[in-house]
């Protein structure tokens, strides 16, 4: 499905604002009260996990949040909602997700971050939302794009993110 005009485009000079997207995403899961499924994407070193670690202490979480590289899967059952941290780096079939049960995170009210989901690809659901990370100057333009009526409405709802913020 194609949200025609749904995009938005932010400067983000460092972690701390990654982080505070981060934290907004989480504001807005949590209102929404629905499963949300956000693919990360962006080279390495371009703050997918910064913006997830934002994601988790948005919702309380106060411990060290790691990129699940060798693990496939961290899940933060202990937040509301839960959340399910996937990097999928090293992921070497998509039919490796089936055998883990991969659908069974996509359920309920979960909060589903994925990083590299092209890895994925034939498995995986179609996102609400996708998050590109590219590299700008001494920063990061980061272009959040709406995949689903739902990830639209989030958008349409987002606070802007910036030095100013």
């Amino acid at each position: 499905m194609s949200i025609i005009g749904n995009e938005r485009r932010l400067f983000l000079e460092g972690e701390v604002e990654t982080e505070r997207l981060g934290g907004e995403l989480a504001r807005l899961a949590k209102q929404s009260e629905q499963s949300l499924t956000v693919f990360l994407e962006g080279d390495l070193g371009m703050g997918k996990t910064t913006l997830s670690r934002g994601v988790m202490r948005g919702l309380g979480h106060e411990g060290a949040v790691k990129s699940p590289t060798y693990t496939i899967v961290e899940p933060y059952e202990h937040l509301t909602p839960p959340v399910y941290h996937f990097d999928l780096y090293r992921l070497g079939d998509p039919e490796e997700l089936e055998y883990m049960g991969i659908r069974d995170y996509f359920s309920a009210n979960n909060l589903c971050l994925i990083e590299w989901p092209e890895r994925g690809e034939g498995v995986l659901p179609e996102p609400d939302v996708e998050i590109q990370l590219e590299r700008q100057s001494e920063g990061r333009t980061v272009i959040l794009r709406a995949r689903s009526e739902f990830g639209a409405s989030l958008l349409n709802q987002i606070e802007l993110i910036g030095p100013d913020s």
